[in-house]
């Protein structure tokens, strides 16, 4: 391999090669195919693509964006394509282009898929260099997606933060800054006014897209098969996103839902570093971007941006109805919905959402506190995390909490870290009063909640990490919720006079047999990671252990032909085809 010499040295240990072992395993689930100097073996922006191993010739590996396509390494013989986005079936950020006559073996991403979860010891070498990849990917900025709009546009902001969530790589061109600004509006033939567009590679333009259509456009949301699973999650935070990898591990066909990407509000914290394992921390977005590759590489299907809307149980099954009018049937279901933050109780704060209010401190809405002052609003680890990274953008930032002590909520390193980082001022007893701005935020007015006094204080960008409103109002009345939303389990559930069977529910059963809840949505949840992997994790105990509870009460009964005994039958032959039941 050649690597060009302004690239940095850890291109090289992402292009590692393999040895005759490995690549006479991948022949066997491989297509034999030809390629001429010139052809493009895989295009940026192409989502749902193939792995290729090089058998001989060269390949280069090419940034779309650079000038007269530049590549960022050639690979040769052994060496292969690819990085999570073959897993995930998202959009390339980068072309594969024959620079030689070349010949490869091509295997597609569910043949991929199986060698993974059969072969350890090539699954390790691939997804140790998928991952090195990405972050080459990210360090470099390569990206085949383009987003033209303003910084003060809330449309703008709700693009950008899309894109982050679900890890697309993307090139902002800033309306007010970006001085290429004017030839791309005319070589797009857009005008300043018709923004935020987005240019999803090649001259492929969306005007002011939906979420939707971005998923659609990037691959990301994915047409859901027609068929019965055996646990379907709604929700890709911590909680949704671990139980999707051992519910797939374990042998359950899995379908993870979620109406925006997944992260939940784990993925908006810039720096995790409590986190066991992970001594130096890790942002949210990548902790949330391990685990889809991880739920995909045992065999999880998964889709963005598809909101469920409602959900009915019959006859032990269960129907969720999605917001493309869709229907999904499963024996299973997994409430990982989450919880957002609640909002400033102002008047004008809607106006300001996207252009001055966010709930998210991260890469994307860190640009936007650049050498200005920002407030940041919250006593929590979220809030905390939230100033700490933003100053190193910002000139100052003003952590504002209602209380007295930083302490009661927030966790001790978080604390000590904001002590010590000089441009970090707290304001105890003090609150957001009052937002300026026209179309976009420029000062807030705060207040001492003890003395009265107020000062208003410039600032383009406040961050809002205050409480937590579930997102449980799309469930039916038969799953019981307290006075705030959050779902009931266990013995709550028991207590709540709406369980039904004579067996008590399992710790994290709802009042409906068969659907569970966990994380932020479920009352008495602790609202920390590592809590909601735990309660994702448990969760698929409780639902093998509820598997196998119906399909002894079925074989009991007189042979039948409905779907719950074929559903039953099936879920036996997996297992028995599969592993044992054990969550490890």
């Amino acid at each position: 391999m050649s690597v060009p010499p302004t690239e940095v040295p850890d291109i090289e240990a992402a292009c590692p090669k393999l040895d005759d072992e490995q690549i006479a395993t991948l022949a066997r689930f491989a297509t034999c195919r030809d390629f001429l100097a010139g052809g493009t073996l895989l295009a940026a922006g192409e989502p749902e693509h193939s792995f290729f191993v090089i058998k001989s010739g060269e390949v280069a590996i090419v940034d779309p964006a650079s000038p007269q396509d530049k590549p960022i390494a050639v690979l040769g013989p052994g060496q292969f394509t690819g990085d999570v986005d073959v897993l995930t079936g998202r959009p390339s950020a980068v072309s594969a282009i024959a620079q030689t006559p070349v010949e490869v073996y091509e295997v597609s991403a569910d043949e991929l898929k199986c060698v993974l979860n059969d072969m350890p010891r090539l699954s390790d070498l691939l997804l140790r260099t998928f991952l090195l990849r990405r972050q080459v990917i990210e360090k470099f900025g390569l990206a085949v997606v383009r987003v033209i709009g303003s910084r003060y546009s809330r449309d703008t902001n709700r693009i950008r933060e899309f894109l982050g969530k679900n890890r697309i790589p993307f090139h902002w061109i800033d309306l007010e800054n970006d001085p290429q600004v004017d030839s791309l509006l005319v070589q797009f033939k857009v005008t300043a006014d018709q923004t935020p567009v987005v240019i999803c590679g090649g001259d492929k333009i969306l005007r002011n897209p939906s979420n939707t259509e971005l998923a659609d456009c990037l691959g990301l949301w994915k047409p859901i098969e027609q068929t019965s699973y055996d646990l379907v999650i709604v929700g890709a935070g911590p909680a949704g996103l671990a139980a999707a990898v051992y519910g797939a591990s374990e042998g359950l066909k899995t379908l993870l839902l979620d109406r925006e990407g997944p992260g939940g509000q784990a993925g908006n914290s810039s720096k995790i570093e409590n986190y066991m394992g992970f001594p130096t921390g890790l942002s949210g977005s990548d902790l949330a971007g391990r685990a889809v590759v991880q739920a995909e590489k045992f065999g999880a299907a998964s889709s963005t941006a598809d909101e469920v809307t409602g959900l009915g149980s019959e006859g032990g099954y269960h129907t969720l109805h999605l917001s493309r009018g869709g229907e999904i049937s499963t024996k299973c279901v997994l409430i990982s919905s989450g919880a957002t933050y609640r909002k400033l109780p102002l008047e004008d704060v809607e106006r300001f959402e996207g252009a001055g209010i966010y709930y998210a401190a991260t890469a994307v809405e860190a640009p936007l506190c650049r050498r200005v002052q920002a407030v940041v609003v919250g006593g929590g680890n979220s809030a905390g995390q939230a100033a700490v990274y933003m100053s190193e953008q910002a000139a100052k930032v003003f952590l504002v909490i209602r209380g007295g002590d930083l302490g009661k909520d927030m966790s001790y390193y978080l604390v000590r870290r904001i002590e010590q980082t000089p441009n970090v001022e707290v304001r105890c007893h003090t609150e957001v009063t009052k937002l300026y701005g026209d179309k976009s935020l420029t000062a807030v007015e705060l207040t001492n909640n003890q003395t009265g006094q107020s000062e208003t204080i410039e600032c383009p960008a406040v961050f809002v990490f205050i409480g937590a409103v579930p997102h449980s109002n799309w469930l039916p009345p038969a799953i019981k919720v307290d006075g705030k939303g959050f779902v009931q389990t266990g013995p709550l559930a028991a207590e709540s006079g709406a369980w039904s069977l004579q067996r008590p529910p399992f710790l994290l059963e709802t009042t409906v047999p068969g659907v569970f809840a966990a994380g932020d949505v479920r009352l008495g949840s602790i609202k920390r990671v590592a809590s909601a992997v735990g309660e994702g994790s448990m969760a698929v105990q409780f639902i093998h252990q509820y598997l196998a509870a119906n399909q002894k009460q079925t074989a009991a009964q007189p042979p039948s032909t409905d779907r719950g005994n074929i559903a039953s039958s099936a879920y036996e032959d997996r297992q028995h085809e599969n592993r044992p039941l054990a969550v490890r």
